[in-house]
This record gives structure tokens, C-alpha cells and sequence, in this order.
């Protein structure tokens, strides 16, 4: 099977930012998996450099727009490499292959009169390189909801296509092809939008000479989403180069939602116009907010660093980041304390740390040497159906443009391994002599399941298979085969395995002060410095609403061993604990300060809520909560007595 996906091409106007980065790892990770799957690949990205803007970009740099754009593109280059983006071909539309189809296209759609010239008066907004009628702008200026800049009146001769004579006939073919344009909400939108009727489109200019030139009229030059548009088949050597004929139509047209209208409109009126097939699918992703709520760009001034964000967490911290916080048909949100606590939590908890121990145990009871397998109990009948069902899920939704659910999908998987440790607990087995057959069995379906996770988590963070492997004494290419999933026993008992170092260390958040933590911090205060309320406290609080066993049943509640304990800085209420619960070490943060000193609680076996999301208190990130009972001004941690291990379920 072939399979053809495009990302836009990028306005080499300033250097790439992360919103631009989601598109194009989202590509990217399709292309993998379908690449690991044995499909013939080709994926294509680039630059859009004929653009208005770039000249006034350039003159303002005091350079020649060539000269500009040539620097900006290296930068955008060198960003792919560092996210591991695995391109078969990155277009620049200064490129002569790219005028060459421009030009021919400008000319046969002239000559079957599906392009005019005629005068244009209208509003142009230089940024967002569109025309807009009066009746468009909102008060006086760019409707465009992430622009809202000052637009100019201009007037001059220009060419024109037949937009609307292909109103009808475009209408026809998303009614027949319901999955020509997604996510819904995008196809509804476009349907609205073609519905209240198509304007022909001006698509020629000769206010300035920097682009391609239409060839019978030179003082034009072709406009410049006309142009861009056409490099999805100029890249492929459009009309007669082998990898048109190879991989044309595209499977997907991959973007960001605001230019949806150009690819769904625009695009395949003029595909239409020239009897081309249609691209498979055009998918508007949401876009990447701010934490204060404004979208990402460069022109809001609220961009970071990309190479400074890969340098400090890694490219496949990043990467998983951002594809696990774009969910379908909704924009994500984009804040460094976010993706610090990602990294820590889904990361190096739950990933990494289930790699790091399960090695671990295996060195150290059957000194590194991968032990044969045993007979399965319901534990690992589960595991291996699990697998099963998150391989199909991840294809289904990977099939749906859907990184971030394929990415759940996965982690349901890794919180079952993890789990799974739990449950068997290899420290407890390796003190029974008839229990040995038993652990080498455990020990055996730990590192199948590294194996399985590595394979799942390739296409998304393809960094993992090169680091899993060294530790398992296989290859890379090892972990690059879609298909060998349907293989649970992949690793073969007698490898030699080694513990290495942690695949997404924690990143120590201690520097780290958010502004609801700075809110916390304010009211704690203001409490601290209060009169004593006057009114009595109630004798007991009312109970909670009535829950199911099923409800009950999600919380984990653990009998844990507190190691260390002391207090948190600049607070009187908190006292920071390291514990240890089913051979894991964990930190939390419990605002019990006031009932204990530090010393009381260090041996003590507490019951604490294991599977808690990990939250970020005071810049330390508490990993659970102590379970403990009030009454008044009266608190009590609840504790167990020794001979109860840590790690024991409480039931």
C-alpha cells in the first residue's frame, strides 16, 4: 500500500515555532507507523516563500528576500532533525521544479478559460496573504480571529479563476466522500462556507515582482496560495515524473485549522479544474493555546524556544508532549510546567520506570540472563489480550488522524505492566525456592512487555527502540515491525539484559513556581494572618453521595513505608515524604505538619491512595496522598502494623 501525507508548507517569515512543530511530528508519526506497518512511504513538508510578506520581512532585515529565506529554511531544517522528523522530501517553492508546474498549470487553466483577467478592488491583509470584502472585515480590519490587523485597499488588473463554477460539483463530492474533509466539525464549517457561495478568486498580482511569474503576462505573478497549494504535485514531478504516478492521489493534507478553507475549497476546485483525482483526506488539527488562552504564534509574541525545549527534556519528551495534548477537533494547550509534569508522570513514572525496575529484577535474581518462559495465569492471559486490543485500537485510531488517542490507548497498556508488578511481586517469589519457575516466568513476560510498549511507542517517540534495545541486546530495527506485535514471545530467554540508565529521567521541578501555586502560597497567608473564626466547627461533615463498588474500586490504596520525612520549606503546613510501596520509592507531599514532626512518621507503614495523578505542590511533585482521619483540630495518619509490607493492597 502506498501512503502520501503532506504537511503545509511553512512561511520561512521567522524562525519555526512549537505550533508549527505539532503539524509536522503528527505527519511524522503517521509516516512511521505506516512505514513499520510495510507500506511505501512518501512524506513531503517545505516552504512557502513567494509570499507578500517575506519581502516586507526581508526589506525590513535590510536583505534580499532570496538571501533571507535561505537562512530562515536552514533553521527550519535543523529543527526537523533535532524532533527526528523523517521527510522524503522538503520543497522550497523558489525551487525551479516547483515554477515549471506553476506556470504550466497557470497556462492550461487559462487556455480552457477557467482563469480571466479582469480588475480587482478589494481589502488585502498582507500576513494572512487574503482578500476580504468590506462586508467581511470586522470593524474595519482582518476578520481573521487570530489576526484582527489593519488590511489595505487595493486596486489593480488581475487574473482571476472560476471558483464558482466548480461550486456545485466540489458540494457533490464531500457529500459522497464524508471523509474527504475532518474532523466533522472542519467538514461542516467547509460545507456552510462553499453553501453561502463561491467568489471567483483573484490569483494574480503586480503590485510586486518577487514570485513566479505568469509566462504570457510577466508583470504578474502568480498568487500566492495558488502557487503554494500546487506544490503538493510539483514536488512529485506533476504530470509525468514516476512518483506522481507512484503515490498521487495524497492519503492525507495535514494542517492547522485556519487554513482549512484553502485546502478544502481552493485546492480541490483547482484539482477538479484540471481532472486530477482528489486527496484522500484533509484533516484541520486544532491549534496549540497559550495557558492564558491565546493561540501560539509568532505574532502574539508568546512563543518559546524550540531548540532551547528539545535541549532541555529531549526530542521524544516533546514529541509525546504535544501529540498527547492535541485531542481530536479541540485545540491543546501549551504550558513548560505541562509538559514538565507529563515527562514525570507519564514518562518517567509509568514508562521509564517500568523498564528501569523490571530490568532491574532481572539482573539482579537471575544476574541479567532472560530466563524461559512458564505457564500463563489470568494475569498474563490479560496482559496478552490487553496487547491485542491496544494494537488494534492504536491502527484504528492512527487510521483517524488521532495521535493523541492512540497515545491513551498505548498508556492503558503501560499502566497494566506497571500493574502487573504489583500483582506478582517478583520480591516475594524470589524468597521461595518453589516459586523459581514461577519468577523466571514473571521475569520473562516483563521484558515482552518493554518489548510491546517499545514497538507501540516507536512511531510517536522514535528515539525509544535505539535505547530499549541496547538494553536487551537486540537491534533497532528490531523494534520497527508493526507486524511482529502478533508475536508476544519476541525476545528469545538467554539475552543478556542490562538496567542502563533511566529512558526520561524526572525533571526536578524545585525551580518551579506556577502562578496557582504563587495563588496557594497568597492565601495561605492570608489565612496564617487572620482572626481565629468564631463560629464552632461542626461535630462530623456530612457524608459524601453514595458511590458504586465499581467507583470504589478505581482507587488503589496501598500500605507504603515512609524512609524520610521532613518539612517543606517557607510552609508550616507540609511535610515532604519519601516512602517506599511495592519495591517503587515515592515522593509526597502531605499537609500534615502541624499534627507530626518528621521524626514521628520514619519507619511508620501508612495507607496512602497509590494511583493518584501526581500533582505539583510547592515545586515538588507528591506522587499520592496520605490517607488520614480529622476530627476538629485533631488529625491522625492511618498506619498498619509492620508485619503488613508496603505495597500490600488495602481492601
Amino acid at each position: 500500500m502506498k501512503y502520501y501525507i503532506t504537511t503545509p508548507i511553512f512561511y520561512p517569515n521567522s524562525s519555526p515555532h512549537i505550533g508549527t512543530a505539532y503539524t509536522t511530528i503528527a505527519a511524522d508519526a503517521l509516516a512511521r507507523y505506516h512505514r513499520m506497518n510495510g507500506d511505501d512511504v512518501f512524506f513531503l513538508t517545505g516552504t512557502d516563500e513567494n509570499a507578500q510578506k517575506i519581502v516586507r520581512t526581508a526589506e525590513s532585515q535590510h536583505v534580499a528576500p532570496k538571501e533571507y529565506v535561505d537562512g530562515v529554511v536552514e533553521k527550519f531544517k535543523a529543527l526537523w532533525k533535532a524532533l527526528d522528523i523523517s521527510y522524503d522530501d522538503f520543497i522550497r517553492t523558489t525551487e525551479e521544479r516547483h515554477h515549471q508546474v506553476v506556470q504550466a498549470i497557470f497556462t492550461r487553466l487559462y487556455e480552457q478559460g477557467d482563469i480571466y483577467k479582469s480588475e480587482y478592488e478589494g481589502w488585502y491583509c498582507t500576513p494572512c496573504e487574503t482578500f476580504w470584502t468590506e462586508n467581511k472585515l470586522v470593524n474595519g480590519r482582518c476578520p481573521n480571529p487570530d489576526c484582527g490587523r489593519e488590511v489595505e485597499l487595493l486596486k489593480e488588473e488581475s487574473y482571476f479563476f472560476r471558483l464558482s463554477k466548480y461550486q456545485d460539483k466540489l458540494l457533490e463530492h464531500i457529500q459522497r466522500h464524508p471523509e474527504f474533509i475532518q474532523p466533522s466539525s472542519r467538514r461542516n464549517e467547509m460545507i456552510r462556507f462553499i453553501e453561502g457561495g463561491l467568489e471567483d478568486l483573484c490569483v494574480s498580482r503586480t503590485t510586486f515582482q518577487w514570485g513566479i511569474q505568469v509566462p504570457f503576462n510577466p508583470r504578474h505573478v502568480v498568487y500566492v496560495w495558488l502557487d503554494a497549494l500546487i506544490n503538493y504535485i510539483s514536488a512529485l514531478g506533476y504530470p509525468d515524473g514516476e512518483k506522481y504516478q507512484r503515490y498521487w492521489p495524497a492519503n492525507v493534507h495535514l494542517m492547522g485549522k485556519d487554513i482549512v478553507r484553502f485546502h478544502a475549497v481552493i485546492w480541490p476546485i483547482v484539482l477538479l479544474a484540471l481532472d486530477i483525482p482528489l486527496p484522500q483526506v484533509v484533516y484541520g488539527h486544532g491549534w496549540f493555546l497559550g495557558k492564558e488562552g491565546g493561540k501560539i504564534s509568532k505574532s502574539r509574541g508568546n512563543v518559546q524556544d524550540s531548540f532551547e525545549l528539545i535541549r532541555r527534556y529531549g526530542s521524544d519528551a516533546i514529541r509525546y508532549f504535544l501529540l498527547r495534548e492535541m485531542q481530536v477537533g479541540q485545540d491543546g494547550t501549551y504550558a513548560e510546567d505541562n509538559l514538565v509534569e507529563r515527562i514525570n508522570s507519564d514518562l518517567a513514572n509509568d514508562f521509564g520506570n517500568f523498564i528501569s525496575r523490571s530490568l532491574a529484577m532481572i539482573v539482579k535474581y537471575r544476574k541479567g540472563i532472560l530466563p524461559d518462559p512458564g505457564v500463563d495465569t489470568p494475569l498474563e492471559a490479560e496482559l496478552k489480550s490487553l496487547s491485542t486490543e491496544v494494537q488494534s485500537k492504536v491502527e484504528e485510531r492512527l487510521a483517524a488522524c488521532d495521535p493523541a488517542g492512540a497515545l491513551e490507548q498505548i498508556w492503558r497498556f503501560v499502566a497494566r505492566c506497571n500493574k502487573y508488578v504489583d500483582e506478582t511481586a517478583p520480591w516475594a517469589l524470589a524468597k521461595k525456592p518453589e516459586e523459581e519457575k514461577r519468577l523466571d516466568h514473571v521475569l520473562n513476560t516483563f521484558a515482552q512487555c518493554i518489548r510491546i510498549m517499545t514497538i507501540l511507542s516507536a512511531p510517536f517517540m522514535p528515539g525509544v527502540p535505539g535505547k530499549t534495545a541496547a538494553l536487551l541486546g537486540k537491534t533497532e530495527g528490531d523494534f520497527l515491525n508493526w507486524d511482529s506485535l502478533k508475536d508476544w514471545n519476541g525476545l528469545e530467554p538467554g539475552l543478556r539484559v542490562v538496567k542502563g540508565e533511566p529512558l526520561f529521567p524526572r525533571v526536578d521541578m524545585s525551580d518551579w513556581i506556577t502562578q496557582e501555586e504563587l495563588k496557594e502560597m497568597q492565601e495561605e497567608k492570608m489565612t496564617s494572618s487572620a482572626e481565629p473564626a468564631e463560629e464552632a466547627v461542626p461535630e462530623f461533615e456530612p457524608i459524601k453521595e453514595e458511590v458504586t463498588i465499581d467507583e470504589f474500586a478505581k482507587l488503589d490504596l496501598r500500605v507504603a513505608k515512609v524512609l524520610k520525612a521532613e518539612k517543606v520549606e517557607k510552609t508550616d503546613k507540609l511535610l515532604k515524604l519519601e516512602i517506599e510501596v511495592a519495591g517503587e520509592t515515592r515522593t509526597i507531599v502531605s499537609g500534615i505538619a502541624l499534627h507530626y514532626a518528621p521524626e514521628e512518621l520514619v519507619g511508620k507503614h501508612v495507607v496512602i491512595v497509590a494511583n493518584l495523578k501526581p500533582v505539583k505542590l510547592r515545586g515538588i511533585l507528591s506522587q499520592g496522598m496520605i490517607v488520614a482521619a480529622s476530627h476538629g483540630e485533631n488529625l491522625e495518619v492511618l498506619s498498619v502494623d509492620a508485619k503488613i509490607p508496603g505495597g500490600a493492597r488495602v481492601k
